[in-house]
């Protein structure tokens, strides 16, 4: 059924508050690896490609924070949202989303190695017509 507006508003405060959270703990755990650099350790790949995608979502809660500060603007945010769809930290993006991202890089892969198949097949056939 249709939700209440009270059960809708508390639906988004509690995604603003589970969205904050994370952000948090990503910084929290952020902050521990760039202790960690400054005292000589190596991070990991994982390690690092985590750090810098929370240094990305603090930069980016600073226009979003704009959105959840100044009254009714909100309601201005999907419009901002469609012009720049990379505007949201991370930690608030929904599954939806998230399998969409998902969905479009593996279309991209296959395409791509579509395109690698086919080019090597032709570099097959020259070969042979040049050998042969």
């Amino acid at each position: 059924g249709k939700k209440s507006l009270r059960q809708r508003a508390v639906d988004e405060l509690k995604y603003y508050y589970h969205g904050f959270h994370l952000l948090w703990t990503d910084t929290k755990v952020a902050a521990r690896m760039v202790w960690r650099l400054l005292h000589g350790q190596v991070l990991t790949r994982r390690e690092r490609r985590r750090l810098l995608r929370t240094c990305a979502d603090l930069f980016r809660l600073v226009p979003f924070l704009v959105f959840v500060i100044v009254p009714f603007m909100e309601f201005l945010l999907p419009v901002f949202l469609k012009l720049f769809p990379q505007m949201l930290p991370s930690t608030f993006e929904t599954e939806s989303k998230k399998e969409e991202k998902l969905k479009k890089k593996l279309n991209a892969r296959l395409e791509l190695a579509k395109f690698l198949r086919e080019t090597i097949a032709e570099m097959a056939k020259r070969n042979k017509a040049d050998t042969g």
